[in-house]
């Protein structure tokens, strides 16, 4: 473990956060193994209290978000948790693999055009960000639309609630927050009535309210696309940047892009941390823990606290340098009852994404080696990984 109330975050809004910093991959493990002594119910509470006007904001719309899946430390959670499985089972996510893979091959596709259009190419835009989302709404029955607005709303809900806004921001967040919420209760409305098998009609079935259905679909829209797209996104641009074990030709192959997507995972991960809180007294490492103690579990290798970005070193208990996996690796998406239901899609739709995108394009290189990223607590990844033609 480490100290409490480290320095974390960045921009204007950047405040000390008040956590217990657990680092040993065994204590993480530990932590995430017992949650009635380490609840959930802080896993998705907003990182910086938000301010009158932006909750006055969310208010109007009545925006809510009572615990149901990632948050909930209660019984009821095992039967939801159990009906959202049943639509990433390991044949579902299989089955799926022609399906990213033409996604994929058409976003390469698009961008190859703008490179010779253009001379450059942003790959977050045309490559990273649109397949997930595509994959996830069509995994789960919905209906893929408003795409370039889901994914500015999901950004903005993750800045939302582990960034650090200050009031201003907050207020524009806010906003953003509100219309993906009108926008969810409308689809979740449309969705009872559509034929066919769907998520929110499966949740409907088991007995989950609208509020608790729209609870659930607001953090799992975001969490099971977003994440897959920084994951490219930061895979990309530590191939292109020469920094991964292995190089752009490399990824060209399946064997080489699930190594270097491995790779990332267990190193930097776009899910770098996760929260929990002490629900009651108790130990962990041969330490008392206190009731109520903010909890930050490092789950890969991550820098939230270097703002000039990731290194490429693994932490102690992590994969090595050429990949190889340890109990380091198997964090990365969580352990216990709360595990991420869609690593193994995550994991596969950044393989093949990643394969089709340098087998498409061999010959590029960074044009702006330094991005900005992403850094909020428990998200990270370059915002753009811009690209152009090698010089002949």
């Amino acid at each position: 473990m480490a100290g409490s109330a480290e320095s974390m975050g960045g921009g204007s809004g950047q405040a000390r956060c008040p956590y217990l910093v657990v680092r040993d991959p065994e204590a993480v493990r530990d932590v995430l193994q017992r949650p009635a002594d380490f609840s959930p119910a802080n896993a998705l509470v907003a990182v910086t209290p938000l301010e009158g006007p932006a909750l006055r904001v969310l208010q109007r719309v009545r925006f809510a978000l009572p615990p149901v899946l990632a948050s909930n430390d209660t019984g009821t959670h095992a039967g939801t948790r159990k009906v959202v499985a049943g639509f990433f089972t390991p044949a579902t996510v299989a089955g799926m693999e022609p399906r990213i893979r033409e996604l994929a091959r058409e976003a390469v596709q698009n961008a190859a055009d703008q490179l010779a259009t253009s001379g450059h190419v942003d790959l977050v835009q045309t490559v990273a960000a649109f397949p997930p989302a595509v994959v996830m709404l069509e995994l789960l029955g919905l209906p893929v639309r408003d795409l370039p607005a889901l994914k500015r709303w999901g950004l903005d809900s993750m800045e939302l609630f582990w960034g650090w806004p200050d009031e201003d921001r907050q207020l524009e967040l806010a906003h953003s927050a509100a219309d993906f919420y009108v926008w969810l209760r409308q689809l979740v409305t449309e969705s009872m009535k559509a034929p066919g098998r769907n998520l929110v009609k499966s949740l409907a079935e088991h007995g989950l309210s609208m509020p608790e259905i729209c609870s659930l679909g607001y953090f799992l829209l975001i969490a099971g696309q977003e994440t897959t797209t920084q994951l490219i996104s930061t895979t990309l641009f530590r191939l292109l940047e020469g920094s991964a074990p292995e190089n752009w030709q490399d990824a060209a192959s399946e064997t080489g892009a699930r190594s270097v997507v491995r790779h990332m995972l267990a190193t930097e991960s776009s899910v770098p941390t996760w929260r929990r809180v002490a629900a009651h007294g108790t130990n962990l490492a041969g330490s008392r823990i206190p009731a109520g103690t903010e909890i930050l579990l490092e789950l890969t290798g991550n820098q939230i606290t270097s703002p000039s970005g990731p290194g490429s070193q693994p932490l102690p208990g992590q994969a090595d340098q050429n990949g190889s996996s340890n109990p380091g690796l198997g964090l990365v998406f969580g352990s216990g009852i709360h595990r991420c239901l869609g690593a193994k899609l995550a994991e596969l739709e950044a393989a093949v994404i990643v394969q089709e995108t340098a087998a498409a394009l061999p010959g590029i290189q960074l044009r702006d080696p330094e991005p900005e990223w992403i850094r909020f607590l428990s998200f990270q990844a370059p915002k753009t990984v811009a690209v152009r033609n090698k010089p002949c």
